[in-house]
């Protein structure tokens, strides 16, 4: 079904649509850079989008749709899963029997085709279609969802009782509407891959918000009535007391949806308007994470895998909140989840389930605190010990005594890099010489977007552009270094300079839904303490110092470690900026 740009050339020609000289330049071009003719025409104007699928539907022999006015019954649409129409550009539009007719942008693509015949056991029919056709029908799906919500909504607002007392709160959220929205809430955040999700009451209606790569999108408008509904919903799924509005509550459930096993950690929070909730999406079914594929290389790659293969010391990861130290640490974990040791935690609270790893969730209204945690753990005859973070100074001086005393000791910190580590110890209390003695290595990490693969856009920096990169980086510096950098050969030129450098920045296309982004990697700065390290942090060396001493070591800050991703076109500049900036 592949229709060559020869054979488009002579449909074309034949049927006089553009002067021969230009399709005849056109034609030339798209032989010289590999590309499709039809693509080019069309971005060049020369003929329209609509014109090129009827050619194409002609020389194919299948029908050309304009699907842009169809309305499509429900029961039709969501024969093929909305998630697989968006990604493949395909949709069902008729059901006659046991044949189903499909609109799709493009025929060359057999294997979709295929899936969805063995997924329907239906004889599939193929028509051509415009992407303006395509647009409109997915926007049924929302539509249909919207009209979900409003059916749901408005035939069962004014059932919804007010009573305050435990028994009616429990019949509320046991109210079929109640758990319908519920769910498609939870299914619509699964769908877009939110890590959280924000139900926020205010005055007059509720907002819900979706945290997509680490950046919150509004995801739809509730009224006020079903507030009560929902809250009293979510603290049945985590257990929670229904009856309490006055002190947050923590809790958490499970779901398995789709095949898709997730875990919810609940946090409710009394506010002016009513109970806030947030929910964290935890993906249990996500396996086979590796320090590399978060973003890790080169030689801070190499000091980590050095540093865990030590039977004692201390590896603190460090950045600020929701920059993925966790995440490092339960990698480093399963890498060293092995039968010959045994790994114990005090965390709070516990991200993820680890098999045959002891997990112990911190109580401080009980007494059970890191501290207090950690020095009963010392009595589990350990090899490697996690403390999900180094709050106070007690919980400090039993790390730093337990790295002293044979035990591997990961923990994090909150500190914005990582020789900014160091000093902070010291200002908590430690004795330098302790600190210097017992800990590896320190690795200071934050989440960038990733550049949507599909819409990336290549440029080069104009002038005005190197000037406002140059008041946030000291980008003659930072050249220097990169040049040394192995990876970068042949990105870089030896006596080349920014301007002749290649970056990307985000486009727009429906893989992404038009952000020009899609996922996240890790920027990471690791700094090893040896000797010369050790020696600065005995006498009181401030971050600066350090910092400058380990890059003549070879480390490469956050920062440089971002520009690089930004040369490789993982991330784009302007990330960068948004991530480092103090």
């Amino acid at each position: 079904m592949r229709i060559g740009n020869d054979q488009l050339k002579k449909f074309i020609k034949d049927s006089e649509l553009i002067p021969d000289k230009q399709l005849e330049e056109v034609f030339q071009e798209a032989e010289k850079d590999k590309k499709k003719l039809g693509d080019l025409l069309v971005g060049k104007k020369l003929i329209d989008e609509i014109q090129m699928r009827k050619l194409y539907a002609y020389i194919l022999g299948v029908p050309f749709l304009d699907l842009t006015k169809e309305i499509i019954s429900q029961e039709v649409l969501q024969i093929i899963p909305e998630p697989i129409a968006k990604k493949y550009k395909i949709v069902a539009f008729e059901k006659k029997g046991g044949e189903l007719k499909v609109a799709m942008l493009n025929p060359e693509d057999i294997q979709t085709i295929d899936f969805i015949r063995k997924k329907t056991g239906l004889k599939i029919t193929i028509c051509l279609t415009s992407s303006e056709s395509i647009e409109e029908v997915l926007k049924q799906y929302e539509r249909s969802l919207k009209a979900e919500f409003g059916d749901i909504i408005n035939k069962n607002s004014g059932q919804v009782s007010t009573e305050e007392s435990p028994e009616d709160l429990e019949k509320i959220a046991q109210d079929l509407p109640i758990i319908k929205i519920v769910d498609t809430l939870i299914k619509h955040a699964i769908l877009q891959e939110a890590s959280d999700i924000h139900i926020e009451p205010e005055e007059k209606e509720v907002r819900v918000r979706y945290r997509i790569d680490g950046i919150l999108h509004d995801a739809m408008t509730l009224p006020k009535q079903v507030s009560q509904g929902i809250i009293a919903r979510i603290k049945v799924l985590a257990n929670l007391k229904l009856d309490e509005h006055r002190v947050p509550q923590d809790g958490r459930f499970k779901l398995d949806k789709e095949g898709n096993k997730m875990s919810f950690r609940v946090s409710i929070l009394p506010i002016f308007d009513g109970e806030k909730i947030v929910m964290r999406l935890l993906d249990e079914s996500s396996k086979g994470l590796t320090l590399e594929s978060m973003g890790l290389h080169g030689a801070g790659l190499e000091i980590i895998h050095q540093q865990i293969k030590k039977p004692n010391g201390m590896i603190l990861v460090t950045g600020p909140t929701g920059s993925g130290k966790t995440t490092t640490l339960y990698t480093i974990m399963d890498i060293l989840n092995t039968p010959g040791v045994n790994i114990s935690t005090v965390e709070d609270p516990i991200e993820y389930r680890m098999p045959k790893i002891n997990q112990t969730q911190i109580n401080p209204k009980v007494g059970l605190t890191f501290a207090n945690g950690l020095r009963a753990l010392l009595r589990q005859d350990p090899d490697i010990i996690m403390v999900g973070e180094i709050r106070d100074s007690e919980t400090m001086e039993m790390a730093i005594h337990s790295a002293m005393t044979g035990h591997l000791v990961l923990s994090t910190l909150h500190t914005n890099s990582a020789a900014g580590t160091l000093p902070r110890l010291i200002d908590m209390g430690a004795e330098p010489f302790l600190i210097a003695s017992t800990l590896s290595a320190i690795v200071a990490q934050r989440l960038v977007r990733k550049l949507c693969e599909d819409c990336k856009i290549e440029y080069k920096l104009s002038e005005k552009e190197l000037k406002i990169f140059e008041e946030s980086f000291d980008l003659k510096t930072i050249l220097e270094r990169l040049k040394k950098d192995p990876s970068l050969k042949g990105l870089i030129k030896e006596k080349g300079d920014w301007k002749d450098m290649t970056f990307f920045k985000p486009g727009k296309c429906d893989q992404c839904d038009n952000e020009g982004y899609h996922g996240r990697t890790g920027i990471y700065e690791v700094l090893e303490v040896d000797e010369d390290m050790e020696e600065m942090v005995s006498r009181k060396a401030t971050s600066e110092e350090i910092e400058n001493k380990a890059k003549e070591k070879g480390m490469f800050t956050m920062t440089e470690d971002g520009i690089i991703k930004a040369i490789k076109g993982i991330t784009s500049l302007v990330e960068i900026i948004r991530v480092t900036k103090e």
